[in-house]
């Protein structure tokens, strides 16, 4: 079995090969000149190799120090890039969310946590099965739903309402919605499905005739930017229409709010649970939710 040289005996013999002197060597490496003898006489008992020629105060190469100086050299390069790559992952987060979350709440966001994480490198991606995030490199993903992922790490970031929301213009002085039998006046906005709007009327005992009609859009992101627009009234998720909410670009016509049957999850590896940068952000996320919801 081959006995590995130490780190420092590499650096030593690698520093003295360049400078052709132990004294340059141990000024290079804040050594004394003695601890750079002493680690060369140890690397060369460990190799059973002379690797200097000591003439004087010369030194020169022996044939085997030679070509023992390509592979030591060579060993602290890989070192050094694998020190730079570690601290490259360190400041690299990759985030997983749905396209909507990122959009709706996570983006309007960037400009805070990049002055809150000057020294962190934000990736946002759009990961559909949750089992697949460890073998796409992420690090941490933000899921709805109940915190049934028992094998991973799970922290709740917030509960979730659905209200309904549009946009201040449509609130005409002819366009009343003062109550929920004035829904039946405006165009309700759907996605995916009529069923979340049947369902959440019907919880307020409510007819299901308004949500018979109105265009169904591909998910709830494109209905927010529908009712934005003006184009009709949204059940909107709370969490995904705060910052519009709060910048008036939506208002709650409606004071009637219904749970949602999930909340909002932080999701990581056991492994990574610990590591600094993922404690830090969801810390993070946990003041821009309470923010959030205490300035919708």
């Amino acid at each position: 079995m081959i006995t590995l040289p130490s780190t420092m005996g590499l650096r030593a013999f690698e520093a003295a090969a360049r400078q052709m002197s132990f004294t340059r060597a141990a000024r290079e490496l804040g050594l004394t000149q003695g601890a750079i003898s002493h680690q060369i006489r140890e690397l060369e008992g460990l190799l059973g190799k002379r690797l200097f020629h000591r003439r004087g105060r010369g030194l020169t190469l022996t044939t085997e120090g030679r070509v023992y100086l390509d592979y030591a050299s060579e060993a602290l390069e890989r070192l050094k890039a694998g020190a730079a790559s570690l601290n490259r992952y360190d400041s690299i987060l990759n985030v997983s969310t749905s396209s909507t979350f990122a959009r709706k709440w996570l983006m309007p966001r960037l400009d805070q946590f990049n002055m809150t994480f000057p020294d962190l490198d934000l990736r946002i991606s759009s990961t559909p099965r949750l089992d697949d995030l460890l073998a796409n490199g992420i690090d941490i993903t933000i899921q709805q739903g109940e915190g049934e992922w028992s094998q991973l790490n799970c922290k709740k970031l917030c509960s979730e309402l659905i209200f309904p929301v549009c946009s201040p213009a449509l609130l005409t002085p002819g366009a009343l919605l003062e109550r929920l039998s004035d829904l039946r006046r405006h165009v309700l906005l759907h996605s995916r499905n009529r069923t979340t709007w049947r369902d959440w009327l019907t919880s307020h005992g409510m007819t299901t005739d308004p949500a018979e009609h109105g265009p169904v859009l591909e998910d709830a992101g494109q209905a927010i930017d529908a009712a934005i627009a003006g184009q009709g009234v949204a059940l909107a998720y709370g969490v995904l229409v705060s910052h519009d909410l709060a910048g008036g670009r939506l208002v709650r016509p409606l004071e009637e709010a219904v749970p949602a049957s999930f909340g909002y999850w932080t999701v990581c590896s056991p492994k990574s649970a610990n590591q600094t940068k993922i404690i830090r952000f969801r810390e993070w996320l946990a003041t821009e939710a309470t923010r959030s919801a205490h300035n919708p």
